[in-house]
């Protein structure tokens, strides 16, 4: 490298000595140039060459600023700006700096890759050296105009590529190479679980793309799913029109149900009315006759007669189905239930089952999956199969109650609460099936909105029907009756009840019309029906409608009218039997509730008068009704000291 560098110089030398020379000649003889121009000869080659060196003088001696004003350079003399001129030394000295000196190509190479570049990388800075280098030389091959050097030998020698010391690296040491590794690794720790995270992820997605294709797999396609949807909408739309042009024949065949009902229980009402006022007349005549003699009394009344007669052969009939079906306990009197004649019953079920032959006719024209309530549920129990997001969310189970209304009540015209259950029915049979959850765990099940659909329908739909047939049929004096009627409610309000702790408007309904109800019957008769309803109604109103009213207004006077016996004692222990024994549990002072201390003093009485037949039964009436004191005084008046275990248990 040093040897090119030297006869470069010799070759730049020797070319500005040529160049000098020719200039000195040019200026030595301007007259004889001018001459030979202007003569019209035309230059040779020579001539144009010395022209061109003299330029070339003229234009590098312009290059500086002259001390003397008066020999300035002419404007057209301008700047060479070859890149040989620039790399001059000595023209350096003569140059202005009117800025920092600009740091070489190198240097900023050098610097830049001292500063982002680390120590290991030296194959790089080789490399970069070389391309500086290169760019270098191509740089100094480019010669002024005119001259002919010879640049192969340049090219075929090889380069020695040198250091250049000015550019200084930064410091190296253990310390300094241990603490960028270190950062290296952090850094490719880092990278290493952020690359973990983006691989848990992909699989998560992996997984869950799995499953989207397996539901996929198993659902049909959209074109299936909208078919499904909109045929259910078409199904709903067809079976709402149906239902509401079946309404109206409906309504109609209830009410001709319920009156039919009603004149029933008015029958038998005013058959009870008149048997008491019969028998009312009947003891009238009776004490008419006793008091009066034969010839002054008046004839025997035939129709009073008659109807005694009815009423005698009615008991007779009532007693012989008591003995057929084993019940003996009965006593004469204490019959609560009536029956119709032959032809009254013949009549009531005649017109009975014209109403249920309509009722048949309603859906005789209508499709089984439009009036069948099992086909309806399955229509929809392939919705909540296929698609349970869809079922859920469209509220199915609080629009089914009221879809299934009109169907139900149907088969509710032929019902009579105090005959059939509901459990027996086809309807709640079919809605039990619907909603079964014996397959699904108990979490799921308490939140499955489908489990209300049954307690609805009994709260919207069968608790009015009830409530109907309490106010215009249910007899309270008719025992059976009442029975049934019980056992409906009490299974009703415990297992299919939609809010089983709170009271909801249909059960206030129907608890109301049962008080209003007993209290317009309560005239005569048995106090069971009224004390049945224990645990239903508020103990006060019984103890007001059954113990206040009943039993001290009706009962009692007919007991203390009675002669004493055993008939009386029976009575007086079918009305003990009667009375909840929860009543008195809580009963701690020994003395009985309020409402019964006229009845203890009527037990008393008949004690004293039977104490040497039979006031042991008395004496345990007594202790049953919680009358401890007023069984034990009797105890010890009369020094029954075989009696005292009784009252101590």
């Amino acid at each position: 490298a040093d040897t090119c560098e030297t006869e470069e110089d010799e070759h730049y030398s020797s070319a500005s000595e040529d160049y000098s020379s020719s200039a000195s000649e040019t200026q030595s003889s301007p007259p004889q140039t001018r001459k030979d121009l202007s003569a019209g000869n035309i230059p040779d080659a020579a001539y144009m060459q010395v022209a061109c060196r003299k330029h070339q003088l003229a234009r590098t001696q312009g290059d500086y600023i002259p001390l003397d004003a008066s020999h300035r350079a002419p404007v057209s003399q301008k700047k060479a700006c070859s890149d040989t001129e620039s790399e001059d030394d000595s023209d350096h000295d003569t140059i202005l700096h009117f800025a920092p000196k600009t740091k070489s190509l190198k240097q900023r190479m050098a610097e830049y890759v001292g500063k982002f570049k680390p120590v290991y990388q030296a194959s790089e800075d080789d490399e970069i050296q070389n391309m500086w280098e290169e760019q270098q030389l191509k740089k100094a091959v480019r010669l002024p105009q005119g001259m002919n050097v010879d640049t192969s030998l340049h090219k075929s020698r090889p380069m020695k590529i040198k250091f250049d010391p000015s550019v200084s690296l930064p410091p190296v040491n253990l310390e300094i190479v241990k603490k960028r590794l270190n950062t290296r690794i952090t850094s490719l720790q880092d990278l290493h679980r952020a690359h973990q995270r983006e691989h848990e992820k992909y699989t998560q997605d992996i997984e869950s793309s799995k499953s989207t294709i397996q539901e996929l797999e198993r659902s049909s396609n959209a074109a299936l799913n909208y078919k499904f949807y909109r045929s259910m909408k078409t199904y709903v739309e067809s079976l709402i029109d149906c239902l509401n042009e079946k309404l109206l024949h409906i309504n109609e065949l209830e009410s001709a149900m319920q009156m039919l009902l009603q004149q029933q229980a008015i029958t038998h009402l005013k058959r009870r009315q008149e048997d008491l006022k019969n028998e009312s007349a009947y003891v009238q005549l009776l004490s008419r006759k006793n008091g009066k003699s034969a010839g002054d009394s008046l004839e025997d009344d035939e129709k009073t007669k008659q109807l005694l007669e009815k009423s005698d052969a009615r008991r007779t009939c009532r007693r012989q189905a008591r003995e057929s079906l084993g019940k003996s306990d009965h006593h004469e009197g204490m019959s609560s239930d009536d029956e119709l004649s032959a032809a009254e019953k013949t009549d009531f079920q005649k017109n009975k089952d014209d109403i249920l032959q309509e009722s048949k006719k309603i859906c005789e024209d209508v499709h089984a999956d439009f009036c069948n309530i099992r086909n309806i549920l399955l229509k929809f129990q392939q919705w909540r199969q296929k698609f349970p997001d869809t079922y859920y969310n469209a509220y199915i189970s609080l629009c089914l109650p009221k879809l299934l209304s009109p169907l139900i009540r149907i088969q509710l015209i032929g019902w009579n609460p105090l005959e059939v259950y509901l459990n027996e029915m086809p309807w709640f049979r079919a809605i039990e099936e619907f909603t079964d959850a014996k397959n699904m765990p108990q979490s799921k099940r308490n939140d499955d909105p489908d489990q209300t659909i049954l307690p609805t329908i009994i709260e919207k739909t069968i608790l009015p029907k009830i409530t109907g047939f309490v106010e215009h049929v249910w007899d309270p004096l008719s025992t059976s009756q009442t029975v049934s009627l019980v056992q409906l409610c009490k299974n009703v309000f415990e297992e299919h009840s939609l809010s089983k702790n709170e009271s909801s408007k249909a059960k206030e309904d129907l608890v109301n019309s049962i008080v209003s109800r007993m209290k317009k019957s309560i005239e005569e008769d048995l106090l069971s029906n009224i004390l049945l309803w224990d645990g239903i109604i508020l103990e006060d109103t019984l103890h007001e409608l059954g113990l206040g009213k009943l039993l001290n207004r009706y009962l009692l006077l007919i007991l203390l009218n009675a002669p004493p016996g055993p008939d009386n004692v029976e009575k007086c222990n079918k009305v003990v039997a009667c009375l909840p024994e929860r009543w008195f549990k809580e009963l701690k002072s020994g003395s009985t509730l309020p409402q019964l201390a006229n009845f203890s003093q009527h037990l008393l009485q008949s004690a004293h008068t039977l104490y040497k037949n039979n006031c042991r039964d008395l004496i345990l009436l007594l202790v049953k009704v919680n009358a401890l004191h007023v069984a034990e005084d009797f105890i010890e008046e009369y020094k029954l000291e075989y009696l005292k275990s009784i009252v101590r248990k």
